[in-house]
C-alpha cells in the first residue's frame, strides 16, 4: 500500500525519579523550552530549532533509561508490515502507535500523523 513514513523523533525514556531533571538538562544542553505531548503527560517535547528531527524526554512507568526512535507513518499498518518484512517484530500497541523491535534487538515505535502533515519533500513514499 503506498504510504509515507519518516524518523520523527529520538525518545529518551526515563524512570519518573529521573524524569524532571532529564526534561531540565535536555531543555538547557539545547538552549530550547520544553513543552507537554497533547494529552499524554508522561510526554514532554523539545522543539529543535532548524531540525528535522524532534527530541522527546518520556517518562517510564518502569524500567532503565534508554533512548529510543519513533517513525511517523500516515499508515500504521501498512508500515509495520513493512517494517515486519525487513525483520521488525511487534512487541505491543500503545494507543494508536507500535511498539518494536529492530532485528538488532532495540526498541522503537511506530506512530501515526494525519496525511497532510507529509509530502514527497518531508518523508519517503513507500509504494
Amino acid at each position: 500500500m503506498v504510504h509515507y513514513s519518516r524518523l520523527s523523533d529520538v525518545v529518551i525514556d526515563v524512570p519518573a525519579g529521573d524524569h524532571d531533571s532529564e526534561m531540565a538538562f535536555w531543555s538547557a544542553a539545547t538552549g530550547q523550552e520544553q513543552a507537554q505531548l497533547g494529552s499524554h503527560p508522561e510526554y514532554h517535547r523539545i522543539k529543535l530549532t532548524g531540525q528535522d528531527i524532534g527530541l522527546l524526554i518520556q517518562q517510564l512507568g518502569d524500567g532503565l533509561s534508554r533512548v529510543h526512535l519513533d517513525i511517523h507513518t500516515d499508515d500504521v499498518d501498512a508500515e509495520v508490515s513493512r517494517l515486519e518484512g525487513l525483520g521488525a517484530v511487534r512487541i505491543q500497541q500503545v494507543h494508536t502507535w507500535w511498539i518494536m523491535r529492530d532485528p538488532a534487538g532495540l526498541l522503537f515505535c511506530v506512530v501515526p500523523r494525519p496525511p497532510e502533515s507529509f509530502s514527497d519533500s518531508n518523508a519517503r513514499r513507500w509504494e
